[in-house]
């Protein structure tokens, strides 16, 4: 008998042949037996990260108030459950883009991965390969972009355009070249941000030697020794290797933040330009507005990411959650998606049942490569699809294509006695 991976552990015996086989359990480290959510690892990533690298991590800009409402947003629904509905076959497995996932869910692009986790990239891909979700590659990330897709084929790259056009032309061709068949482009960070918070923590772009960082990595042993010393030793430096065609500056280097910044001028026309350059599927990523969101689909975009850079943009950006039924009711022709503040299977139907096809989650997936590599990023999935189908059970539907606005009830803020239906 076979377990489906994507049925909570459910039996199928019935039709073997159409049930993929199930992924090894992954065992976690002793130290790590405690893990029971992806919260868990971020308690865990905070002990184990120095503490400008978690702060660079988990904080975002100015007062964090983007990312509270991140969080908060998902308190504003609550389920309404059925019941006597046949279970024993139900499936988190979820159709984006021509592909059958796993899961309704996917890892979020997340810049200097390994920097927290040594070859972060490389295991977050490795990891979302063997458990058959989605992972998008950062583009300010210090691994080439051409080795992540070698170790999973099926890996989605993203884009921080140039400054320059014959630079976005030269990075296009480049990952064409690869073998990336998803180009995602994020359009919300023109302009560096204000993360006053990290800088407070020792944490800056480019990285400054300090007595303060010293002491940081030598009271952190097991990171300073697993991920910063053995990378230094097996690779150098590290490099910002995707920003351009060409190899990017070292983390070090006092350019580094000129080469992030310099994307003000950018505009509709440049979209243009990479749809017709770009053969495969074109993803649009930092979407919040209904007007944005049309102009994308306009363009070519073949799906669409809302997203408010996970709280780490403009401080007091909308939650993602508030504007995505708006969203996905002017854009029926493509898939929208959704990133920024999710953590739990519940956060992740509230989306599905909202109208997203998929959500993608970022930091937690970061935290658990750092304290236990590609085992940590597998027991994290695992997790986090447990949840889902568990929840499904309970709220009484057998697929996340099932979740619509019936199977929720809006709390009104300031008012948790008065509640209405959404639709």
């Amino acid at each position: 008998m076979q377990l489906d991976p994507s049925a909570g552990g459910t039996a199928a015996a019935s039709a073997p042949h159409t049930i993929p086989a199930a992924p090894e359990t992954v065992a976690l480290p002793a130290r790590l037996g405690h893990i029971l959510s992806l919260d868990d690892f971020e308690v865990a990533a905070r002990r184990h990260l120095p503490g400008p690298v978690f702060a660079y991590i988990s904080g975002a800009v100015e007062r964090n108030a983007s990312l509270r409402a991140n969080a908060r947003s998902f308190e504003q629904y609550e389920f309404v459950t059925r019941v006597l509905i046949d279970m024993s076959r139900r499936t988190t497995a979820t159709t984006l883009l021509g592909k059958r996932w796993s899961a309704p869910f996917g890892m979020a692009p997340m810049g200097i991965s390994a920097l927290s986790a040594y070859r972060g990239d490389l295991v977050l891909a490795q990891g979302a390969a063997r458990e058959n979700v989605p992972m998008i590659m950062s583009g300010s990330s210090l691994i080439r972009l051409e080795e992540i897709v070698q170790a999973n084929p099926d890996a989605w790259f993203q884009a921080y355009l140039p400054g320059a056009e014959h630079e976005i032309v030269a990075l296009v061709e480049r990952v064409k070249a690869a073998g990336y068949r998803t180009l995602v482009v994020t359009v919300d960070a023109s302009i560096a941000s204000n993360r006053e918070n990290n800088i407070r923590a020792g944490f800056s772009t480019p990285l400054r030697p300090s007595v303060r960082l010293a002491w940081e990595g030598l009271t952190h042993p097991r990171w300073l020794f697993g991920t910063f010393l053995k990378t230094i030793a097996r690779h150098g430096m590290p490099h910002f290797e995707n920003n351009y065609a060409r190899r990017g500056a070292p983390i070090l280097s006092s350019s580094v933040l000129r080469d992030f910044s310099d994307r003000g001028h950018l505009n509709w026309d440049h979209l243009r330009m990479i749809r017709r350059m770009w053969p495969g599927q074109l993803v649009l990523k930092g979407i919040l507005d209904v007007r944005d969101a049309r102009l994308a689909v306009e363009n070519g975009a073949d799906g669409i990411i809302v997203s408010n850079h996970g709280g780490r943009q403009l401080d007091g950006t909308v939650a993602p959650l508030r504007v995505l039924p708006g969203i996905v009711e002017a854009c029926p022709e493509v898939p929208v998606m959704i990133d920024s503040g999710f953590r739990r299977g519940t956060d992740v139907i509230k989306a599905l049942a909202l109208g997203a096809k998929f959500v993608f989650i970022g930091r937690p997936f970061n935290y658990a490569a750092s304290v236990a590599g590609e085992a940590g990023v597998r027991k994290a999935v695992a997790l986090l699809r447990e949840e889902v189908s568990r929840n499904m059970a309970m709220l009484g539907v057998t697929s996340p294509s099932e979740l619509d606005e019936s199977y929720l009830l809006k709390t009104w803020p300031g008012d948790p006695a008065h509640r209405r239906p959404l639709a």
